[in-house]
Order: C-alpha cells, then sequence, then structure tokens
C-alpha cells in the first residue's frame, strides 16, 4: 500500500557548511481551559472554537506540533471544570489544519490496543500523516475511579504499556496480528487502512524512573522531560541516548516541557512569574497534586512553586527577555533538545508574541 505523507518541514539550517537541526516549536493545547491554578479565567475557554482559531492560527506563526494532553477530569481548573476530549478533539483538528503535527496523549489503561491503533491509523490517514501518539502510562487514580478504569500499580502501568505497545506498532506494520499476552489477546487482527506516516506515527513517551527509562528506549521514537536547567537536562539526554543505543541503531529525538514568559525587560518578566507562582492550599486542583505525587516516581522533589504550571515548566528558565529567552533556548538545542512544548497564558497572545519576539533569534 502506498503513503502519500505531508512534506517535511524545513528542519535543517546551514551552519559553517554543515547541515544542523533547528529547534521544533510546539505547544500544549490549552483543552484544561488555561495552565495557572490560581488565576480563574486565563481568556482561554475549554473549547471547538477558541482551540481550532489557535491551531490554525500557530501554523501561520510556525509552530510545528500541539501536544493534546488526555486527562477526562480537568487536572488544572479543578474537577468540575470543562475539560476537552482528546481523541475527539485530534480528529476534528486533522481536517482543518495542514502542517501541524497533532501528538495525542494515549494512557493504555483507557484504550484497547486494537481499537486505539484503528482509530489512531483513520486520523492519521485524515492528517495526512501528521498524528502522533504520546504514550502515558497514567496517574490519577481518583479520576480512574470515577471513570471506572482499573489502575494499575506503578511498575505494572509500565508492563502493561510494554505490552500495549506490542499490540499497536505490530496491528500497523503486519497485515494480520495473533498477539497472546498478559494483558492483551488479539487473534488474526486486521487494521487497514494503515497509517499515512511510515514506518508508523512517531511514538512519544516521558517517565524519570528506571523502569520508563527502559521501556522508552526500547519501544519508543521520542523522549519527553519535564522542564528543568540545561545541567540537568543535559546528562538526561546522554543517559537515553546510552540506552538507546543498547537496543537500537536508530537515534531518538529529545524534547522538554516549558512555561515561556517574554516581556520587554527582565523586571517585566519577573513580575508576571511572581503573579503566577502564588498557588495556595485551597487553588483549584490542589488535592491533585498530592496525587500525582502519590502515583509518580520522579527523580527530584516537585514543589508547590513548580506545581503552579504543569510538568515543571518553569524550571526550564524560559523566563525574561526575547534575547535571555533565545539564548537559553539554544543553550538546550545544544544539550540535545530538539522540541520544546510550550505553555504559556493567554495561550494565543504570548504565542503571537514568541513568535514574532523569540523565534527569529532561534534560526
Amino acid at each position: 500500500m502506498s503513503a502519500t505523507l505531508v512534506p517535511e518541514r524545513a528542519n535543517e539550517r546551514a551552519v559553517g557548511g554543515e547541515a544542523s537541526r533547528r529547534m521544533r516549536f510546539g505547544y500544549w493545547l490549552p483543552v484544561f481551559g488555561g495552565w495557572l491554578r490560581n488565576v480563574e479565567n486565563e481568556q482561554m475557554d475549554a473549547s471547538w472554537a477558541y482551540t481550532k482559531r489557535l491551531a490554525q492560527r500557530s501554523e501561520t506563526l510556525g509552530f510545528d506540533l500541539t501536544l493534546i494532553a488526555e486527562l477526562f477530569l480537568n487536572d488544572i481548573k479543578g474537577a468540575d471544570a470543562p475539560a476537552l476530549d482528546a481523541w475527539s478533539t485530534a480528529a476534528a483538528l486533522a481536517a482543518v489544519t495542514e502542517s501541524l503535527e497533532l501528538m495525542v496523549a494515549v494512557r493504555p489503561q483507557y484504550h484497547p490496543p486494537a481499537q486505539l491503533a484503528k482509530q489512531a491509523a483513520n486520523i492519521d490517514q485524515i492528517s495526512n500523516g501528521r498524528l502522533a501518539l504520546n504514550v502515558v502510562s497514567a496517574w490519577w487514580a481518583d479520576e480512574a475511579r470515577r471513570y471506572g478504569v482499573h489502575f494499575d500499580k506503578h511498575d505494572d502501568r509500565y508492563a502493561r504499556t510494554a505490552e500495549w505497545l506490542d499490540v499497536v506498532s505490530g496491528a500497523w506494520r503486519e497485515s494480520r496480528l495473533t498477539h497472546k499476552g498478559t494483558y492483551y489477546t488479539v487473534d488474526d487482527l486486521i487494521v487497514e487502512p494503515k497509517p499515512a506516516r511510515r514506518p508508523r506515527p512517531t511514538l512519544y513517551a516521558g517517565g524519570e524512573s528506571e523502569t520508563a527509562k527502559n521501556l522508552i528506549a526500547a519501544k519508543c521514537d521520542a523522549y519527553v522531560m519535564h522542564g528543568d536547567p540545561v545541567e540537568r537536562i543535559a546528562p538526561k539526554v546522554a543517559d537515553m541516548r546510552a540506552r538507546r543505543e543498547q537496543v537500537s541503531a536508530t537515534p531518538m529525538e529529545y524534547g522538554m516541557a516549558a512555561y515561556v514568559i517574554v516581556r520587554g525587560s527582565e523586571r517585566e518578566a519577573k513580575r508576571e512569574l511572581e503573579r503566577i507562582t502564588n498557588v495556595a492550599v485551597g487553588s483549584p486542583g490542589y488535592h491533585n497534586y498530592q496525587d500525582w505525587l502519590a502515583n509518580t516516581q520522579l527523580e527530584q522533589r516537585v514543589t508547590l512553586e513548580d506545581y503552579s504550571v504543569s510538568n515543571r515548566g518553569l524550571r526550564a528558565g524560559l523566563v525574561g527577555t526575547a534575547e535571555q529567552v533565545a539564548e537559553q533556548i539554544r543553550a538546550f538545542q545544544s544539550a540535545g533538545v530538539g522540541l520544546l512544548l510550550l505553555q504559556c497564558s493567554p495561550q494565543l497572545e504570548e504565542m503571537e508574541r514568541f513568535a514574532e519576539e523569540v523565534m527569529p533569534l532561534t534560526v
């Protein structure tokens, strides 16, 4: 079966006569209506109208990718607040965008692999090869309880994920697949049409436990990290490269989450930073903070200030003037990071600022 692929974006630039990959810029789609746990209205409501407008505008601004997080409850604004469904949103965006890579989060406990392989292949066809998966082994036990989903312990979740990936990848690769395992059984499975992207949609994943890192190195295509300073990110990239080389000759891509604040002066940037980090114990979503800490295995302690935005985004240090932020981005690129997954608030206005003031300084 032949595949029609969307043309690759210009990821290389000439430096001293040699080709060098440019930094790819992605962003988190605000499916929860924002990223700040202490600001009630961030002027980006959890609606199809806003996400469609944002995604289409982001393509003209030069963004490469959007990450569509999957939670059935709202982790940021509180469980009672609206939250968009990741997969139906992704399918809709596939039909109304042209170049944006759609990285959709998927949690194996919530999606049987055979059905997900079929669903994802169809969305990839609609998007002309722009679908990617962000494989998440889940952490929110209370959400699972509310939705009637069994919640495995940490290492059991990763064992399930490993087998889930085998079924999904096999269904995309083979004309017929039979698999009999601990968690999943399929007999003579057929998934047609196959995804448009070859050899498969990119599999992104993150995790800081030994179990997670070994699984990602063996079965995924890209490793995405929580935000951290360059001096912590560089050894993480080196470690994952070494793990990957032990199991595959194909290199991985490395991405990182980051919250970005760009202002005309350091004083203005610090003032905005103070505004968004005064999370109190009674803030919406605060109890989820305890659930998250209890069900993840992180390399370092996460403070309540870190929890002001998700995925330790502020630790990346993308706060300051356009020149300061661009300098920090170049440092991450030198450390091996090829993709930044940005959050900002309000998303559209701050992405406009970033595209105008920072992007030109990074090429």
